[in-house]
């Protein structure tokens, strides 16, 4: 997750940047009940997009541990390596925040007893996938081909990295005839229950076993440079406070279809 180039939908004040939605009212919403399962595959390949590491743990992190509990293989897509969420950092050089956040990812997908999966990095800038969106969309039509899943970051995440990287992804499995669900990351920051810019009608739930959201737990603890400041300066405070955490932490995730 990077809070760069955040974009809000009507145009006015950073959507990412200004006080987020209480997690508490989300927990009361009572529209839940009203998504319906998302049915998962039972075998094949899932391939992951996350637009910066971290991402594909947030959204759907209890579900890549559910698919691979169930035996299928993974594949994670890394098309930025973060480098963009601490651009003045004092502490760490884009290039070390890179390798670090790498790192990060691996030791998550590990906690979700994903160790195995494989980890593709294309290196794309940090706030900047949309200029490479083409080429994007060419180069994971190649790694989506005969899988039987792509989870990518929803095309309305207002954060132009999230946005780009769904859109690419969507475009990847079209043509390679491969079903693509999208997740939200920012929105349940930005968003409220019932939200009508938010396509709740394409909305469906994933649930998690007790077991899968401890595993998820323990795979979004361990991205320390998102979760803690890299150091005492303003410009190196943490991106993902506990109060936006509690977001990701729920018993179940949500997906558009």
């Amino acid at each position: 997750m990077s809070t760069v180039e955040g974009r809000n939908p009507e145009g006015h004040a950073d959507a990412i940047q200004a006080p987020g939605t209480d997690e508490a009212l989300w927990r009361a919403w009572h529209g839940w009940d009203r998504l319906p399962d998302y049915v998962l595959p039972e075998e094949g390949r899932v391939v992951v997009v996350a637009a910066h590491p971290d991402d594909e743990v947030l959204g759907v992190g209890g579900t890549i541990a559910r698919l691979v509990a169930a035996g299928l293989a993974v594949t994670v897509v890394s098309v930025t390596d973060g480098e963009g969420s601490h651009p003045d950092s004092l502490v760490l050089s884009p290039a070390e925040l890179a390798e670090l956040r790498a790192r990060e990812l691996e030791e998550a997908l590990a906690e979700l007893g994903a160790a195995g999966a494989e980890i593709v990095r294309l290196r794309l800038p940090d706030t900047g996938v949309g200029d490479h969106e083409d080429a994007l969309a060419r180069e994971l039509a190649a790694l989506v081909s005969g899988a039987a899943l792509c989870l990518a970051p929803w095309t309305e995440d207002v954060h132009s990295d999230h946005e780009a990287a769904g859109r690419a992804a969507l475009a990847a499995s079209r043509s390679a005839a491969v079903p693509c669900a999208l997740y939200p990351v920012w929105m349940w920051h930005w968003a409220e229950p019932g939200d009508s810019r938010v396509p709740w009608e394409r909305a469906a739930r994933i649930v998690l076993p007790s077991a899968a959201q401890a595993l998820k737990r323990a795979a979004v603890s361990r991205f320390v440079t998102q979760i803690r400041p890299l150091g005492p300066a303003p410009q190196d405070a943490a991106v993902l406070p506990p109060e936006e955490l509690t977001h990701h932490l729920r018993g179940w995730e949500v997906v558009f279809v």
